[in-house]
């Protein structure tokens, strides 16, 4: 069982930046983050494959956000700027073992560790 704790969710106006973190109790080849924006369903932000792995970006994330290691290989940050009020969401954790390739699973489905998440609010 790998336990993931997130933390770094605000508020925060368009614009701005957050990052948020994300611990994990153990070493596990994925970590990523998940959204789940008001009234819609969870998606997929972004992915790595810890080690120095490839990483992945939903079309949303990218030129914005990044996400990064620590070097103990268990923390995963991912860092947001240019903020926008659709940013607005729980954000999850997430990791699993899975890996096709050395390339991080898309799918939610394929994920089986999660966190608690954190409440990212952007006002406009």
């Amino acid at each position: 069982q790998v336990n993931l704790m997130e933390s770094g969710g605000g508020s925060v106006q368009a614009g701005g930046s957050l990052t948020l973190s994300c611990a994990a109790s153990q070493y596990i080849y994925c970590m990523g983050w998940f959204r789940q924006r008001p009234g819609k369903e969870r998606e997929g932000v972004a992915g790595i494959a810890v080690g120095g792995g490839p990483t992945y970006y939903a079309d949303s994330a990218k030129d914005r956000f990044t996400i990064f290691q620590d070097n103990d290989k268990r923390t995963v940050y991912l860092q947001m700027n240019s903020l926008k009020p659709e940013d607005t969401a729980m954000y999850y954790c997430a990791a699993t073992e899975l890996a096709l390739s050395g390339y991080c699973p898309v799918s939610e489905y394929e994920w089986n560790y999660w966190g608690q998440g954190t409440q990212v609010t952007v006002s406009s």
